[in-house]
């Protein structure tokens, strides 16, 4: 257990991130897969913007690393692209 005031306030702040990168995260996935399942290609086109904005903020924060991000953009636009 902690000894010092400031060590609990890390292990509440950090705890509080957590949940929050994890909430993030999980969201974007959502979305992904919600993404992959469009046959339409204007919904998709609409849906892929969304998807790229919120990837982006992920690897902004340094919850996904950043050619993880690229990647997952690329894959996503050839898919859509595709359509």
């Amino acid at each position: 257990m902690a000894n010092h005031k400031s060590a609990l306030k890390r292990i509440r702040s950090n705890e509080a991130k957590r949940l929050r990168n994890r909430y993030q995260h999980k969201t974007t996935r959502t979305f992904i897969k919600r993404l992959k399942n469009t046959s339409d290609k204007t919904e998709a086109q609409d849906l892929l913007k969304q998807v790229v904005s919120m990837i982006d903020k992920l690897a902004k924060k340094n919850i996904i690393h950043r050619n993880k991000a690229a990647n997952n953009k690329s894959k996503l636009t050839r898919y859509v692209n595709s359509l």
